[in-house]
């Protein structure tokens, strides 16, 4: 039987840290069949000075999009009054 990697993931000290806001671990996770990246941070409480982690999550296949360039179509030429 394979093994079933759904509903899993890991978390591994981030090597690749190189300022005070990259997280102290990442890694993945997959939830319900989809692949998501995984960040922690450690944080303190300012309540009691208890430690914990701070999570984030996204989507693996997540594409960061550059702004549109700006086109010549995007200014209508009909309202210039000259």
């Amino acid at each position: 039987m394979a093994f079933d990697n759904n509903n899993r993931g890991i978390l591994s000290k981030n090597q690749n840290k190189t300022a005070d806001n990259h997280p102290e671990y990442s890694g993945s996770i997959n939830i319900d069949g989809t692949d998501y990246w995984l960040s922690a941070w450690i944080k303190e409480s300012s309540k009691d000075g208890k430690k914990f982690f701070s999570l984030s999550v996204k989507p693996k296949d997540a594409v960061k999009q550059k702004p549109k360039a700006m086109q010549e179509d995007d200014f209508p030429m009909d309202d210039v009054p000259f």
